[in-house]
């Protein structure tokens, strides 16, 4: 059979934290009507899925910093985090699906882009699943000590609570100075 692995990333449009991205190879036993796209599952049905995802597949995280996003951009960081996530994988898939409209580039895999592919490919929705999870559990560990910016509600988006504290407070380190509206209180 064929070894698949499925990829998406998670934290594209946040103002602060890293990209993160996940690579999965399902187990063939593993039961696909649980795999759906990681935004429309509530937070306790992400954590219970990823929980039974990683127990029953191959699966490896990759993320690029924000200093990283800083210099690249986000689509640069983004295939770069995917990259990452692949190339640690144990097992080398033959066919790699990854989420959306572009791939990294990576010597010696085949890569396809799938549009959509979290709501159409069970791999990449147990990958969006995987890559959802784990940057929230980085964001509700930062918001913890940055509590002003309401992280753990937001996941760093541009809420009007979030963009109300960063003009009440200033921005943090993890916040990327690089995206509007931060790049304009410069």
């Amino acid at each position: 059979m064929q070894v698949i692995a499925g990829v998406d990333e998670v934290g594209r449009g946040s103002l602060m934290g890293p990209v993160f991205a996940a690579a999965v190879i399902l187990d063939k036993k593993i039961n696909k009507k649980l795999l759906k796209d990681s935004k429309t599952l509530n937070k306790n049905e992400r954590e219970k899925i990823a929980k039974y995802i990683k127990q029953n597949s191959t699966w490896s995280l990759g993320k690029a910093s924000v200093k990283e996003i800083e210099k690249l951009n986000i689509l640069n960081a983004t295939l770069l985090a995917m990259k990452r996530a692949i190339l640690k994988l144990k097992k080398k898939p033959k066919l790699i699906l990854v989420d959306g409209n572009k791939t990294p580039e990576i010597r010696n895999y085949n890569l396809k882009s799938v549009v959509k592919g979290d709501k159409k490919i069970p791999s990449i929705s147990a990958a969006s699943i995987i890559a959802k999870v784990s940057r929230d559990r980085l964001v509700k560990n930062l918001s913890k000590k940055f509590n002003k910016y309401y992280w753990e509600t937001n996941c760093g988006y541009g809420t009007k609570k979030h963009l109300v504290a960063i003009k009440k407070h200033g921005i943090t380190i993890h916040h990327r100075k690089t995206f509007a509206p931060i790049s304009k209180l410069k």
